[in-house]
């Protein structure tokens, strides 16, 4: 059966809880923007299905070396599996969502300009 645009366009999971990690440094201006675009994205798209937890790296780097993060702002999706890691601001949303496994059709499928 083909799938219409509408069913194409389809989160895959729906119902999965999200477990986010979000890996900055201190209260720079990319780390600030990359905390406002996920909760933006988590609240538009998971609302109620996810946790995220914002880690400065600059005040806890033990973690951020037990996570082997190279770079901040990124951003780690531990579920639902698989895990899958994003960095820098958070501001390509079609990339994140894609990513996420919430839009496999890609951006091509997404509204514009809701984000």
């Amino acid at each position: 059966m083909t799938k219409t645009p509408v069913e194409a366009a389809a989160p895959v999971n729906d119902t999965a809880h999200y477990s986010l990690h979000l890996y900055v440094t201190g209260g720079t201006v990319r780390s600030i923007r990359a905390i406002a675009n996920i909760r933006k994205i988590c609240e538009v798209y998971l609302k109620g299905r996810y946790d995220l937890d914002v880690v400065d790296i600059s005040q806890d780097p033990m973690r951020a070396q037990s996570e082997q993060i190279i770079a901040a702002p990124t951003l780690i999706k531990t579920l639902p599996l698989p895990l899958r890691r994003f960095i820098g601001d958070m501001s390509q949303t079609d990339r994140i969502l894609v990513g996420l496994n919430l839009y496999p059709g890609g951006a091509a499928l997404l509204p514009r300009g809701e984000l």
